[in-house]
């Protein structure tokens, strides 16, 4: 139906003209105040940086973002804290990044969001449900909830919404990006949430974590027990050091990385002092201490719950770390004052399990997430002392084993040579996981380009070709294979290296 001049209809789309231009002039600060559902935007602040910009370094490590976008601060049901970045319009790549965050969570992952709103994403972050600040919030179990999967899955909802208001579009797809605690949130997502994320890509989710903790406390309670065997940072060291030595040469490259940790044979008692040692050698305490915490973590009855540590993987030395004290003492026994000394591994580990269930990610049932064409991207260092290797490769054996065929068209699995936990090491580290220092790159040098290339495009992901960063120069290539495939030849650069099965 035509308008006349002066009708009714002429003034209504008029105001809705009107309306929009004045929504187009304010929308990043019309999205302040109650968002309904619990969500409250506490602010909504246009960024124009002049060269660049970080948030406050006491919510996050510091991250410098040089493009223009509309920071979104805000609070889900009075205590889950969130940041959602959008960039402008035009160049917003219509994609929602979730980034996840490690360790006890309790900040904002600001560098994968400075990283993802860069490259085009609304990108979005969550404290996890509770302030670094905050003493004993472990004993609470709303607080370990939000901890453990409900923060990420209430946060992409918010943002989604937020989303929509402010680009009067939904995101035609979801990604999400986290190593560590936030590798575990992404199992998490693709567990419990499937129709949060299409792709998701998730580094050293230690699927198994009440396990790991019982771990990491034995390997603290013996050092503590033996002094005469303990053995402080420099010492681990050179241990990972003599394995990589007895073993880089397996895979016909000299570069001080060994390819495949589990087919290298090294003892520690190769170290031990004699009549004619080095400086650095082991005493035979020391040895004993070694050969000991690299065996499988076994109960009072002797069941194996692990298979025990690679060689070149390191134990920290001292005191249990303060991020494990709490597990035990606050999550799971309920008393701030419990004491280390009484720990008994069969008895804790059933006690962790039955109160905080959620802390494990090891649900191997991911055909809800299949059935909507989710992609899961897993990558794992071989030498990570915190979530050790075979967390990650038995995780992956289990959804194979669950999935059957299905899961190749689900899930890959990527292994680290040189790697510990998330980053670092001597090998490679720099191939597009979580806090990466370089923007996100192409589909072959990039896992969260990869993960999206696969969901959108079908493009199953096949070697990445990873680099090492020193004084912002490239020292290293490398191409990165699928588990179980190698790159082969193993002393090429990453341009002439396949992936083939491992002789």
């Amino acid at each position: 139906m035509r308008a006349r001049p002066g009708s009714a209809l002429t003034l209504f789309a008029a105001l809705a003209v009107v309306s929009h231009m004045c929504a187009a002039q304010d929308g990043c600060a019309a999205l302040a105040g109650n968002r309904g559902d619990g969500v409250v935007v506490t602010a909504a602040t246009d960024i124009t940086p002049r060269g660049s910009w970080s948030p406050p370094a006491t919510l996050g490590a510091p991250s410098p973002v040089t493009v223009p976008f509309c920071r979104v601060e805000g609070v889900i049901q009075k205590r889950i804290g969130f940041e959602l970045w959008l960039p402008a319009a035009a160049s917003w790549n219509g994609r929602l990044l979730g980034a996840g965050v490690g360790g006890d969570a309790g900040v904002f992952n600001f560098g994968d969001l400075a990283r993802g709103v860069t490259a085009g994403y609304a990108s979005s972050t969550t404290d996890g449900g509770h302030k670094s600040s905050e003493a004993h919030w472990m004993m609470r179990r709303d607080a370990v909830l939000d901890y453990t999967h409900r923060a990420q899955h209430l946060t992409n909802l918010a943002v989604r919404k937020l989303i929509e208001r402010y680009y009067s579009q939904r995101p035609h797809h979801a990604y999400f990006l986290g190593c560590s605690g936030g590798g575990r949130q992404g199992l998490k997502e693709a567990q419990r949430y499937a129709a949060d994320y299409d792709g998701i890509v998730a580094g050293a989710g230690g699927p198994r974590m009440p396990e790991m903790s019982v771990r990491h406390l034995w390997h603290a309670l013996y050092q503590q027990n033996h002094p005469e065997g303990a053995l402080d940072g420099a010492a681990w060291s050179r241990v990972s050091a003599a394995a990589a030595r007895a073993c880089d040469a397996d895979d016909g490259a000299r570069d001080g990385v060994v390819d495949y940790p589990p087919a290298c044979h090294f003892d520690a008692g190769s170290m031990q002092c004699g009549a004619n040692s080095e400086p650095g050698c082991l005493t035979a305490a020391q040895v004993q201490t070694v050969r000991t915490l690299q065996q499988p973590l076994r109960d009072a009855k002797g069941r194996a719950l692990d298979t025990g540590l690679l060689p070149g993987v390191t134990v920290r030395p001292g005191p249990p770390s303060p991020l494990l004290l709490p597990f035990f003492a606050e999550g799971t026994h309920r008393d701030p004052t419990w004491n280390p000394a009484t720990f008994d591994i069969a008895k804790d580990l059933a006690l962790a399990r039955r109160r905080m269930p959620e802390m494990a990610a090891d649900d191997p049932d991911l055909r809800r997430f299949a059935s909507r064409g989710g992609k899961l991207i897993l990558y794992q260092g071989w030498l990570d002392p915190s979530i050790i290797a075979s967390q990650s490769l038995d995780y992956a054996a289990a959804v194979r084993a669950k999935m059957g065929a299905r899961s190749d068209d689900l899930l890959r699995l990527y292994m680290v040579p040189g790697m510990p936990h998330c980053g670092g090491g001597a090998g490679v580290n720099q191939f597009g996981g979580a806090g990466s220092a370089l923007p996100v790159g192409a589909a072959d040098r990039d896992l969260l380009s990869a993960v999206v290339d696969w969901v959108e495009k079908a493009r199953v992901p096949q070697g990445i070709a990873a680099t090492r960063l020193e004084g912002g120069r490239v020292t290293r290539e490398r191409l990165l294979c699928p588990y179980p495939l190698v790159a082969r030849p193993a002393d090429a650069d990453a341009a002439s290296q396949r992936c083939v099965a491992r002789p």
